[in-house]
């Protein structure tokens, strides 16, 4: 939406060009002047306008003047042409200072290089033709200027919201703009509809500077009434300014919030962690204990525990923390916090309790040693006992396999199988985190049970004399046994791999006939007893092949034997006619 003034000025020079036009032709002219010149011009400042004056039709030769009317009205010659044939020969005559100067540029037109605010005129133009007549018509300049960032000035003191009147709120202020910009107030974004009235619930307060550059600046002061609410709430202004064809632009300043003193109404207390959902806390945690009211500035807090119906005071405090390190099974109880705030109002519950419950758990006793001995095939009961709150679960596991829940254990007819490490482990559901176990190893003593691992089935006859084989014996018993063999070359007994409690022991020899008839053992023994394994092969075969080179081995070395004592018997007769000789007779 264009000015009042704007307006009024386009009207004026219309009206001017149409009187212009009425009585520019005089009696007797051969053609009516017409003269053509924008009624208004908006330009941006710092920017360059050109203004156009033309005549209408056909002239050989006319005269044009711009003139610089002022603010009282009166004219002052800028600058005159005359057109001589195809030229315009310009003139600059003594105009008001400007830098940069004004300029008639070939075609007559007036020039404004870097447009101010005080550019924002009326510039007349008229044309002279002869017995054409003359005519002339104004165009008015308007001159734009963007402000300068908005400023805000919040009250930075502590506003209650017990006034029963309007409190300043802030300070608003955009600079050197054209024309003078308007400033509006948000709260969260939303804009606050103010009267510029004074009155209780809010108003606000102008006032426009013109600088000395002719930009104006424009201050705006927020009053309002406060509530409680507006604690939180997001507070700014904006200038509007106006741009060329009618457009605005907004420069938003910076987001403040008010520092409010109103009085507490509300009062919260709780458990902060460690803590369950039942407000149970395990002994010797520490454990803190929150109170909130929602007043401000922060009241001061008196923390206090009941005890027979009277308050304990524990802690005052200005931040609402209250702490307890290490906390007791005798420290359970009710716990209260109050906010000390004269101005609540007396409805308010400043007081809020809470209870505080401390769980333990008791280290566990069990009614057995920690080895326990029995006898193969006996029974006992093992107890575990706890004390503990609230009241925990007792779960029983062996080797991490579960047997049952409860406190009491039954061993019945135990074997070797039910030796291990039994484990009582005490837990609460309500306190995850709580939990203890104790635990006693099994000890079942008795005589040795004995496993061995038969050799290779073969049929019978199919071992053959020095064929390898490899016995194996494994045993189980407590004391642990002592495993033995009837044959020599046995390795020493080692814990059988996947075979707990068992210990194992092997023993590599070669098949012979006297192995066939005899057999080999292994013996298992402790103090309880022993048990034995024979392992027999059956019948076992000669190893033909081998028997006769065994044959011929012996053959061999009965000759060499008689070569070696017939040399010996040459070597005692040498030096003896005929001795060793073919064919000699007599005894030897």
């Amino acid at each position: 939406m264009e000015p009042p003034d704007a307006v009024a000025g386009a009207r004026r020079a219309s009206r001017l060009l149409l009187l212009t036009l009425l009585l520019g032709t005089r009696p007797g002219a051969e053609a009516e002047l017409h003269v053509s010149v924008p009624p208004l011009v908006e330009v941006m400042r710092g920017e360059s306008v050109t203004l156009d004056c033309s005549p209408s039709g056909d002239h050989d030769h006319y005269e044009l003047e711009w003139f610089l009317t002022d603010r009282s009205g009166a004219r002052h010659l800028l600058a005159s042409a005359q057109l001589q044939g195809s030229e315009l020969q310009s003139t600059m005559h003594d105009t008001p200072a400007r830098r940069p100067p004004y300029q008639l540029d070939s075609r007559g037109r007036l020039v404004l290089a870097k447009t101010q605010v005080a550019d924002e005129r009326d510039y007349v133009c008229v044309l002279k033709a002869g017995a054409a007549g003359t005519a002339e018509a104004t165009a008015r300049l308007r001159v734009f200027a963007k402000p300068e960032t908005t400023e805000v000035e919040p009250n930075k003191g502590t506003l209650s919201v017990m006034e029963d009147s309007a409190q300043q709120i802030a300070t608003c202020l955009s600079r050197n703009g054209n024309p003078v910009p308007q400033i509006k107030w948000y709260r969260n974004g939303k804009l606050l509809e103010v009267p510029t009235e004074v009155n209780q619930d809010g108003y606000t307060a102008s006032r426009t500077t013109r600088e000395a550059s002719g930009l104006q600046s424009l201050t705006s002061v927020l009053y309002l009434r406060l509530h409680k609410a507006d604690r939180d709430a997001n507070f700014y202004c904006a200038a509007q300014y106006s741009q060329p064809q009618g457009h605005l632009g907004h420069l938003d300043s910076p987001a403040f919030h008010l520092t409010l003193h109103y009085p507490t109404e509300k009062v919260q207390f709780w458990r902060a962690s460690p803590s369950t959902t039942e407000g149970w806390v395990r002994e010797g945690d520490t454990v803190q204990l929150l109170c909130r009211g929602d007043g401000s500035p922060n009241p001061e807090y008196t923390f206090f525990r009941l005890q027979n119906q009277q308050e304990k005071v524990l802690n005052t405090s200005l931040n609402g923390n209250l702490t307890l390190e290490g906390v007791r099974r005798g420290q359970s109880g009710t716990y209260g916090c109050r906010v000390e705030d004269y101005d609540a109002p007396d409805d308010a519950e400043l007081s809020q309790t809470l209870e505080l419950r401390v769980a333990y758990l008791d280290p566990l006793e069990l009614s057995v040693e920690k080895d326990h001995s029995m006898l193969l095939g006996s029974s006992v009961g093992v107890n575990c006992s706890v004390r503990g709150l609230p009241t925990p679960v007792l779960h029983w596991s062996k080797d991490s396999a579960p047997l049952g829940d409860g406190p009491m254990l039954l061993l019945n007819s135990v074997t070797f199988d039910s030796a291990g490490t039994y484990v009582c482990e005490a837990s609460m559901s309500t306190v995850p985190l709580l939990s203890r176990t104790q635990s006693f190893r099994l000890l079942v003593q008795g005589s040795p049970e004995l496993w061995a691992e038969e050799t290779q089935p073969k049929g019978e006859g199919s071992w053959q004399e020095g064929d390898e084989v490899k016995l194996i014996c494994s045993a189980r018993g407590y004391p642990e046994p002592k495993l033995t063999w009837s044959q020599l070359g046995s390795s020493p007994a080692e814990p059988a791999p996947g075979r707990q409690g068992w210990v194992s022991s092997s023993l590599t020899l070669k098949v012979t006939s006297a192995l066939s008839r005899d057999g080999v053992f292994c013996e298992a023994s402790n103090p309880h007893g022993n048990a034995r394994h024979v392992f027999h092969f059956g019948a076992v075969a000669p190893q033909t092949a081998q028997a006769g080179v065994a044959v011929m081995a012996v053959v061999v070395s009965v000759g060499l034997l008689l070569l070696v004592v017939a040399t010996f018997y040459c070597m005692r007769r040498k030096g003896r006619p005929g001795c060793c000789r073919r064919g000699e007779k007599g005894a030897p």
